[in-house]
């Protein structure tokens, strides 16, 4: 607990001396405690009284000096958290780019597996329309007869030794 000293002096005269012990001062040093007393009570939070002692220091003149060893120290532990931090992007990009590409996969396997449905329903939709008993009745209810004898003319598959080579030539108007 703190304990304050109070001392009160009174023009020269010291408040223990004994010539100052007359009514009029006693009078006067009972009004000063009380007054005392009263500031206290009001500065005093909890049950101690608080002192405060004002200090004005002019700071206004120190310069900080540099550190060289602390400067370092912040510059390496400025590159590692640097480091440390592309290295935690390049991982995230990597995880994120995986993700994306599983997708992508995903969405191709699922075009493939759509593109087969539709390929078997073609080939059996070809192969139910290229059916020749199918073609036959088709034909004979368009009102289409079987062929004559000599309609027909296939051309041979092996050149003839006696004709030569035969070139398709086109005939433009105006051109000789």
């Amino acid at each position: 607990m703190a304990t304050q000293t109070i001392t009160a002096t009174f023009g020269s005269r010291n408040w223990f001396d004994e010539t100052a012990s007359h009514a009029g001062s006693a009078q006067a040093t009972a009004d000063h405690n009380t007054r005392l007393f009263h500031a206290q009570q009001r500065a005093r939070r909890g049950p101690t009284p608080e002192v405060f002692f004002v200090k004005h220091l002019d700071n206004t003149r120190i310069v900080k000096a540099d550190d060289p060893v602390r400067k370092k120290e912040m510059r390496n532990f400025a590159m590692a958290m640097s480091v440390l931090f592309a290295m935690v992007m390049v991982y995230g990009w990597q995880h994120l780019s995986a993700i994306e590409y599983g997708y992508k996969v995903e969405a191709k396997k699922a075009q493939v597996e759509q593109l087969r449905e539709t390929n078997r329903q073609l080939s059996a939709q070809q192969a139910e329309l290229t059916q020749l008993g199918r073609l036959d009745r088709e034909a004979r209810r368009l009102g289409m007869t079987a062929p004559r004898a000599g309609q027909v003319v296939r051309p041979d598959l092996s050149p003839d030794v006696n004709s030569g080579a035969v070139l398709a030539a086109a005939q433009m108007p105006g051109i000789q």
